[in-house]
């Protein structure tokens, strides 16, 4: 009898019972949101979930700057960059964005997915590897899987073992390492120096996805290259305009013929649409009003520091958080998904991430900051939280977890 190709997807329950039983977290719709705080299932909560690190997603001179791009070039291209999807619109963002990065040049895609994936293919091919952290992006990941190069994998932030598989590969062979700069679960900040040295050590190139990064580490948010002083040292940085930049899109930035050379080859930008107007108004209006205003970025850093330290005391475990991504880690994962239902329904917003997108027996509530919440909004969610690990005995059970999988290691 012939396999049936769709017998996985009668097998595959794991979601249906969650929804079944009132705690399944993902795709779960928002009715409003106005940057801290949204309004979810009928009651407004502060929101902790989201990737609007600077807070302009709702500033009115962005809100403005999209509306005009509609009214003067429509709300869409409707064809790759290659053909008849470049306006001057994009040329003007990629200079001001090369501008801001400190690099000859820059080239934007229509996500932040399509950069990593079509740089990457572009530039490793046959005879090449291409170097990552394990805990790298999955856009970094598949990029890998769609070149004709070998991926390596390095234990997490650990320069010793990307040394070691550094010094196992061919001297003549090119080679491509990739790290994020700020990681998306973890919230902890790449070791930039050492892993620079190591890469000029054996001849290797260095990309840094600093979607986490752009506009919120380093002078002016910069990037993690500006905030270790290297933004002479790495190659190409990639980042993002969903985050800090209230958009969509991502870009690529670095040498002028190596842009050059993935404008010609990127397959994700030759054959997509090209970013719409507005995206690429609103990315512009964010930079205006950064650059005016660098400010923010320290506001955004004051609010992640006295989160971070509250949490702390609080006893929560936060990993080794650095930035304004914060976990906490929970490590059970019907736990988990039970706490944020309860903080849900105290008016915090967060995201529970479960294996795969984070290792077995690190289930977590990723919370995350921006520079508008004020000090009201998270006094109030830090109630919430202690109420909520109160009734659930999250710290206690998080702590003896910990301790369960040391020992069985």
């Amino acid at each position: 009898m012939p396999k049936d190709l769709f017998e996985k997807v009668r097998s595959y329950t794991i979601a249906k019972e969650a929804m079944s039983r009132g705690i399944y977290p993902y795709f779960q719709p928002l009715q409003n949101s106005e940057g801290v705080t949204a309004t979810f299932e009928g009651r407004e909560v502060i929101m902790l979930g989201s990737n609007n690190y600077l807070g302009l997603t709702t500033h009115p001179r962005v809100r403005q700057a999209a509306m005009d791009a509609i009214a003067k070039y429509g709300t869409s291209c409707t064809g790759s960059r290659f053909l008849n999807g470049t306006l001057e619109l994009h040329h003007e963002l990629e200079r001001r964005l090369a501008r801001f990065m400190g690099t000859e040049a820059a080239l934007t895609f229509t996500t932040g997915y399509q950069v990593n994936v079509g740089t990457i293919s572009a530039l490793v091919g046959r005879g090449d590897y291409v170097i990552i952290d394990k805990d790298d992006h999955a856009s970094i990941v598949d990029g890998c899987l769609m070149s004709f190069g070998e991926m390596k994998r390095f234990n997490h932030n650990d320069v010793s073992s990307l040394e070691k598989v550094l010094s196992r590969l061919p001297e003549d062979a090119g080679k491509l390492v990739v790290v994020d700069g700020v990681y998306s679960m973890g919230g902890d900040i790449a070791p930039l120096p050492e892993i620079v040295a190591i890469c000029k050590k054996y001849g290797a190139r260095i990309m840094v996805d600093d979607a986490h990064g752009i506009g919120v580490t380093g002078p002016m948010g910069r990037g993690t290259a500006a905030h270790f002083g290297l933004l002479d040292q790495v190659d190409i940085t990639m980042g993002t305009f969903s985050k800090s930049f209230a958009s969509v899109g991502g870009f690529i930035a670095g040498n002028a013929d190596v842009i050059h050379y993935i404008q010609h080859h990127a397959r994700s930008l030759i054959f997509s649409a090209s970013l719409p107007p507005a995206n690429a108004a609103t990315v512009l209006a964010c930079l205006d009003i950064l650059e005016e205003n660098p400010q923010i970025v320290d506001q955004l850093w004051e609010n992640a520091n006295y989160m971070r330290a509250r949490l702390t005391e609080m006893g929560f475990d936060v990993g080794q958080s650095n930035t304004p991504i914060i976990p906490i880690i929970i490590r059970d994962d019907l736990r988990t998904v039970l706490a944020w239902r309860a903080l849900v329904e105290g008016g915090v917003y967060t995201n529970p991430v479960l294996p795969p997108g984070v290792p077995a027996n690190m289930s977590l509530l990723r919370t995350s900051y921006t520079a508008t919440h004020t000090r009201q909004h998270l006094d109030r969610a830090l109630a919430v939280f202690a109420d909520v690990a109160d009734r659930l005995d999250l710290i206690k059970a998080s702590r003896a977890a910990m301790q369960l999988d040391v020992n069985h290691n």
